[in-house]
Formats: C-alpha cells, sequence, structure tokens
C-alpha cells in the first residue's frame, strides 16, 4: 500500500499541475486582469526554467519528499497524530489546515528576515503577474521550504494522506492565485472567504512595501484575518497597481542566470528621472 501511494503521488500530482496550468493559461486569454506589458516569451521560459531547477533540487536532496517523510513518522510513531488517539478522518483535515499555517508563518518570516527575504525577493521581482509567476522561486528558498514542510510534517505526524492532499493544493493554489484573471467582483469575494483569490494574492506582489506585506496566505486566507496581515485591495486599484522589486526593474533581471543570482546582489533601485532610472 505504501508503495502504490508513494508510486502514485507524483503522477497525482504532474496530473493536477497540468490541469490547473492549462486551465489558469486559457482563463488568463479569455478573461485577463490586466494588460500585459512584456510577453509571455521574455518571461515564460525563465520561470518554467527555474521550476525544473527547483523540482530537481528537491528530488535529489530530499528523495522522500513529504509523503515519504508522513509514511516514515507514521511507521515510527513520530508526531502528535501518530501519538494521540486521533481518528485519521479527524486527524487529516486538521492537519492540512495546520501545514498550511506553517506555510503562512514560513512566508511571514521570509519577509522579516534580511536574510531569507533575499531569497524570496526573486519571487517578488516578476515584473508581471501570471500563472508562471507561482512558479517563480530561487532554488535555495524552495530546498529551505521543503525542510521546513518536512520538519511540520514530522512534527504533526501528519497522516500520508493529509500530506498529499496539502501538497496538491498548495501547488494547484499557488498556480490559482497567481493568475491574471477577472473573477466577477460578486463571486471573488465568496471565494476569498475559503480559499486566495488572484485578487487577493496580487495585492502581495505590489511595490508597495505596506501592500507587498500583507496577505501572506496561499491557500487559506483565514491567517491573514486573524493576525491582521489582511489587505482587501491595493490602493492604486489593480489595473494601475506597480509590481515588482524597485531593486530589480529592468527586463534584463527576467533572464534566469540574473533570477538566480539577485539574492546574492545588490543592484541601486531604479528611481525615475534619476541617472540609473
Amino acid at each position: 500500500m505504501t508503495e502504490t501511494v508513494l508510486a502514485a503521488e507524483p503522477v497525482i500530482r504532474l496530473g493536477c499541475f497540468l490541469g490547473m496550468s492549462i486551465a489558469m493559461v486559457l482563463l488568463e486569454v479569455l478573461a485577463p486582469r490586466r494588460p500585459r506589458a512584456i510577453g509571455r516569451l521574455i518571461r515564460w521560459p525563465s520561470n518554467f526554467g527555474v521550476a525544473v531547477l527547483d523540482t530537481l533540487a528537491v528530488r535529489l536532496l530530499f528523495p522522500l519528499a513529504g509523503v515519504g517523510m508522513a509514511f516514515l513518522a507514521q511507521t515510527n510513531g513520530w508526531g502528535l497524530c501518530n501519538t494521540l488517539p486521533v481518528p485519521v478522518w479527524l486527524a487529516a483535515p486538521a492537519a492540512a489546515i495546520l501545514l498550511d499555517l506553517a506555510i503562512y508563518a514560513q512566508h511571514v518570516a521570509f519577509h522579516a528576515v534580511p536574510v531569507l527575504w533575499r531569497l524570496h525577493r526573486m519571487h517578488h521581482a516578476d515584473l508581471e503577474f501570471d500563472v508562471t509567476t507561482g512558479l517563480r522561486f530561487h532554488p535555495i528558498e524552495i530546498l529551505l521550504s521543503m525542510g521546513i514542510k518536512l520538519t511540520a510534517v514530522t512534527a504533526l505526524g501528519a497522516p500520508p494522506s493529509a500530506v498529499l492532499m496539502f501538497e496538491v493544493a498548495l501547488n494547484a493554489g499557488s498556480l490559482f492565485n497567481h493568475g491574471n484573471v477577472r473573477l466577477p467582483l460578486r463571486f471573488d469575494r465568496l471565494v476569498r472567504l475559503v480559499f486566495v483569490t488572484p485578487d487577493m494574492h496580487r495585492v502581495h506582489h505590489s511595490m508597495d512595501w505596506l501592500e507587498t506585506n500583507s496577505n501572506f496566505g496561499f491557500n487559506l486566507p483565514w491567517w491573514d484575518h486573524l493576525f491582521g496581515t489582511y489587505r482587501a485591495q491595493p490602493a492604486a486599484g489593480h489595473a494601475r497597481m506597480t509590481l515588482g522589486v524597485d531593486r530589480f526593474r529592468d527586463p534584463r533581471e527576467l533572464r534566469l542566470d540574473r533570477m538566480l543570482t539577485q539574492p546574492f546582489r545588490d543592484d541601486p533601485p531604479i528611481i525615475p528621472g534619476s541617472a540609473n532610472g
């Protein structure tokens, strides 16, 4: 049974990834939220390229991944759910929700700690906001994130089914809430009661620092409400808000090689009207 689930996990994740990616690309073509200033051919090869590097790095250094660690914890009786007499029907959703809280806390930390922000700002330095932005994370950040996730899985003793459900939701949610799609306002208000919507997360990619440090949730919006980091809309509106990071606004920074070196560089910010603007 264990071998079957572990063998099926990559197939399930790949199928969900491809399905959500295709769906979001179609929605972006049919109902875009913002006009596109930079062509897909300029950005997408690098965004997909870093996603490939991330996948290879994780598979090389963390061959068990989340579901494998959950089985290992279950076999050895590690973690809360494997210690307390909690039925699986309760442990699985509770663990998935707590794992989402852990990712929220990690996200806040990657903004608050300067050395971690250096890694995470590559994700924010995208000059557009679309489904591929949800793939754009520095490999070192991805490895640190996987280490944090595996620690949380072990500490919780999360059931393997909960970890698989959480990881599929996390990957699909990242593609969904980074979409450049226009949802009907009433529908958006309804959905964001339970899930983070593109309009909610797009605020987080504003160049305005107050807006950047809001809406940290990836899947569940509840943590932002609970911890006071929720912001309903950007001050300038979605069509006029400026995306990105002030230090990396040169379109050359969208190249894969430049993206990978951004954490180690302190390029001066581009100031309109100045010599470097």
